[in-house]
């Protein structure tokens, strides 16, 4: 066999984005071996091992040769298995096993895939920032695992070839087998076919509560529910994404990109049209909840991107987790560095924190004596600190509830009639920040707080008085405008009143019971 070269194209990933890899394979007579360069990583280094299973198991026999593969450009660091198809291919062609057939454009065409001893294609993590690089690249076809074939075929303008064994490619790439392309899904059929996960309408008693869910939703606040042990936050906070708006095809697009990176896609699903809840143990080390690991992979904060991150017994996480928060909350994205890799991670989401009020839980309950001593109850209590509580706008206490309410036969608001009166005051927020980078109350900073959160006389009285007396910082100050004006668009109104202030100073009122 003569010397002979082949180059595939294929696309790696790096933070949330990809990047062009031009696969090239040389083939040379001599000793049989195998070596890749270009920076790869282990699981590139052992691809070599799974091609050559792959090929002979898919009935080729290669030629005895010696073939070098070069993962171009040689500065950025390949990871992952999803180069094994690309390179397999390359190898085929540069060989002479595999003619492709006359249409076949390599520098239109790009692979992914990571293939097992016996010839299967298995799916992979990161399809989506590849395929939307591709589409930026000019890539018009894409031949990859047919379990990330609905997750890649949302990208209008490409064909999307999903293939189960390296048999299909081959036949596929001499032409003497046509597969069917995948067919997008509809994003707005997506959106018709998703499902509440807790409806609200479960829920008995708590109207209080309820409320301030609604009120959190419907401007993008921060929540936190202090309560007894069996009141229901857990129930409550996993309400939310069931009354939040329904995600836009761009927030979907983000949403989906972090978790497919970080392999949470179940195989065979699309893109993702319910917003994500993640509830991370309080047992979460700072890495798992801001991002990092050798690999600055993304975290909770980033995985809850446009949705909620729920803390339950937030007092048990770590000081040093709580505090990493502090920054994703403000800024809505997270910069995760090491030494051999940065990335730069979306991270706005909802927080809703849940916390027992003492250690043994019953502190001021109604149904219980409470066994803890006044120094444990503060120790308790300041394992939350005041800058993390000051970035939650709403606090709200949550008792237990009657069990005459809970057998009572009266019905409650479905998710669904809230989540109707949300989405009208989130039109309203849209429209009046429509010619800004806003999207909801919660994002407002101080300039756009004193043009849109100016109270009228009375209302501005009032909060001046509770500002004094409650001590309120000027962010808590802020806070409750921003609660404030979020109630005034529930109600339909355009003025803030003394009524929507004397409401948004409520949900503030728990920093004078427990921490002051």
């Amino acid at each position: 066999m003569s010397n002979q070269m082949a180059k595939v194209l294929t696309f790696g990933v790096s933070g949330v984005n990809g990047f062009p890899v031009q696969t090239e394979v040389f083939c040379v007579d001599g000793m049989p071996m195998m070596e890749i360069i270009g920076l790869p990583d282990t699981a590139v280094r052992e691809s070599k091992n799974r091609i050559n299973a792959a090929i002979i198991s898919s009935g080729v026999k290669l030629p005895v040769s010696r073939v070098t593969f070069n993962l171009a450009p040689a500065d950025i660091r390949k990871e992952g298995p999803s180069f094994d198809l690309p390179m397999a291919v390359g190898l085929l062609i540069a060989s002479g096993e595999v003619s492709p057939r006359d249409d076949f454009d390599p520098d239109n065409t790009a692979f992914f895939g990571e293939l097992g001893l016996d010839g299967c294609i298995r799916r992979v993590n990161g399809v989506l920032p590849m395929v939307i690089s591709a589409k930026e690249h000019g890539v018009r076809e894409v031949i990859l695992p047919d379990g990330n074939a609905r997750e890649a075929a949302c990208i209008e303008g490409l064909r999307v070839i999903p293939v189960s064994h390296l048999r299909e490619v081959i036949r596929y790439l001499n032409g003497t087998e046509n597969i069917v392309p995948e067919e997008p899904v509809a994003f707005e059929q997506l959106k018709r076919e998703a499902s509440c996960p807790v409806d609200m309408a479960q829920i008995r008693g708590q109207s209080a509560a309820r409320r301030a869910l609604e009120v959190a939703a419907a401007g993008g606040h921060n929540l936190i529910m202090i309560g007894v042990p069996g009141s229901g936050k857990t129930m409550l906070a996993r309400c939310v994404p069931g009354i939040l708006p329904p995600m836009t095809f761009e927030e979907s697009l983000e949403t989906t990109r972090i978790h497919s990176i970080s392999g949470r896609l179940p195989s065979g699903s699309g893109l993702m049209v319910t917003r994500p809840f993640c509830a991370p143990h309080h047992s979460a080390s700072v890495a798992s909840l801001i991002g990092g690991g050798q690999d600055a992979r993304p975290g909770e904060v980033s995985l809850a991107h446009n949705g909620v991150l729920f803390l339950d017994e937030l007092p048990e996480f770590s000081r040093s987790a709580l505090e990493a928060l502090r920054q994703p909350l403000e800024d809505g994205i997270v910069s995760v560095s090491r030494v051999k890799r940065q990335a730069q991670y979306q991270s706005s989401f909802m927080l809703i924190a849940a916390m027992n009020p003492c250690p043994c839980g019953y502190f001021g309950s109604s149904q219980r004596a409470c066994h803890c001593t006044p120094p444990e109850i503060r120790r308790y209590l300041d394992r939350v600190s005041g800058p993390l509580l000051d970035r939650i706008d709403i606090q709200i206490e949550v008792d237990s509830v009657p069990v005459s309410a809970i057998t009572g036969s009266a019905a409650a608001e479905s998710s669904a009639v809230v989540a109707a009166r949300v989405a009208s005051a989130r039109s309203v927020q849209y429209e009046r920040y429509r010619k800004s980078a806003l999207f909801c109350n919660a994002q407002l900073d101080s300039n756009s707080i004193r043009r849109f959160c100016v109270p009228d006389a009375e209302g501005s009285r009032l909060l001046h008085a509770a500002a004094d007396s409650m001590h309120m910082s000027m962010r808590g100050y802020h806070r409750v405008l921003k609660v404030a004006r979020t109630i005034a668009d529930l109600a339909g109104e355009e003025t803030i009143s003394s009524v929507h202030i004397a409401e948004a100073v409520q949900y503030r009122e728990l920093d004078q019971k427990y921490w002051r």
